[in-house]
């Protein structure tokens, strides 16, 4: 049930002087028009994050990773001082010459999506990811679907520390995108499959399907991606400090961040690897798998990602919930399912109401061994069936 509740970077300059990166392939013939960097540089300035205008505290940096004679495609970057608690914020761009000069898109715009149907720099799965990054849906977690059908980011059957728990992408403000994570090999994974950016040193954007994309900062030792098609679990780099684009690190870490709709969203109540975060206090709160509860500083097993028909038992403090022969507790008794058990739903139909971790409902699931179970005691992401009725 749905829960209610490389490219080359420069070293930026001391003075904040806003700081221009251009790199075009060796492969392109055709020079850059004079006038893109200064297009998409104008256009980083005029935007706001954090609540503040981005010329107060932020350095551009433009990076072309693909051009021909009147298309670009590349990263676009808002820079803070290495150190500092100021987290970079990107963005990528596509941009199409025309009479009268560039027209450009990024992530988020209506113009990004348009453009990614037509440039023959995007590949077909580009093309096929972009569409659902269009900005025109409010960044509300896909409508109250919490599912995300993604792994933590380190290898499927090992534990990391959850050294912080959600916050924001720059820390303390809205929404609690983030988690700081780190442990065992120190090896970064991808939480889903889809398309790879660098976005900045040490900072890895991938774009996936249903709106999503996943944020790896402090990375060491990354890979250099440019729309590079990955798998889950595919390695991205090792936990790090890196800082180059802004911020700060005390210790090698991920901070991975949760994006929807080209805008990072609340981590809170999604389940990434088995595991639902719940915010708190910014870098406090806790993760759930069932009823088990770490808090940050303690260890999360990646079970790996949550099939979109399954839902993971949750006794609510409980151990076990029964299992009947159909959709209420005036059916018979079918034996038992420990909290915390991954299990695949067939169906559902409506019963008895009960009343769980994540509210009450009449809605039961119906197993993939014909048993039945009270969907309040079971996390799916949604607050209905997974699987259609029964």
């Amino acid at each position: 049930m749905r829960p209610s509740l490389r490219s080359a970077v420069p070293v930026l300059a001391a003075t904040g002087v806003a700081v221009v990166a251009l790199f075009v392939p060796t492969s392109s013939a055709t020079a850059e028009a004079p006038d893109l960097t200064a297009t998409v540089t104008q256009h980083l300035l005029g935007k706001q994050v954090d609540g503040r205008a981005a010329a107060e505290s932020r350095s551009p940096i433009v990076t072309i990773t693909r051009q021909d004679a009147d298309h670009a495609f590349g990263t676009a970057v808002l820079a803070g001082r290495p150190g500092s608690k100021t987290k970079p914020h990107g963005w990528l761009f596509l941009a199409e010459r025309t009479a009268d000069g560039w027209t450009l898109g990024m992530e988020g715009e209506p113009a990004f999506a348009a453009l990614a149907k037509e440039s023959p720099l995007t590949t077909t799965q580009e093309r096929t990811l972009f569409a659902d990054h269009d900005g025109d849906a409010t960044p509300a977690q896909a409508g109250g679907d919490y599912r995300t059908g993604m792994q933590l980011p380190w290898s499927a059957g090992t534990g990391w520390v959850m050294s912080g728990g959600p916050h924001g992408w720059g820390g303390g403000e809205l929404p609690y995108s983030s988690l700081d994570l780190h442990g065992g090999d120190q090896v970064v994974r991808a939480a889903r499959a889809g398309a790879a950016y660098t976005m900045c040193r040490g900072w890895l954007r991938v774009i996936h399907d249903r709106g999503y994309s996943t944020d790896y900062y402090h990375l060491w030792n990354n890979i250099s991606a440019n729309g590079l098609s990955v798998g889950a679990g595919a390695r991205l780099g090792d936990t790090g400090t890196d800082v180059t684009c802004g911020g700060s690190a005390s210790g090698r870490h991920v901070h991975f961040g949760l994006r929807q709709n080209s805008a990072y969203v609340g981590i809170n109540n999604h389940n990434i690897g088995g595991w639902v975060p719940i915010a708190g206090s910014a870098y406090g709160g806790y993760a759930l798998h069932g009823s088990t509860v770490r808090y940050p500083g303690g260890v999360l097993h990646n079970y790996g990602a949550l099939g979109f028909n399954q839902g993971i038992i949750d006794g609510n403090g409980g151990t076990v919930v029964n299992k009947r022969t159909g959709p209420g507790t005036g059916y018979g008794l079918a034996g038992t399912v420990n909290d915390g058990t991954r299990v695949t739903i067939s169906c559902s139909a409506n019963g008895t109401t009960h009343t769980g971790r994540w509210g009450s409902t009449s809605l039961w699931n119906r197993l993939s061994d014909g048993t039945w179970v009270t969907d309040a005691f079971m996390w799916t992401g949604l607050n209905g069936p997974v699987a259609g009725y029964c």
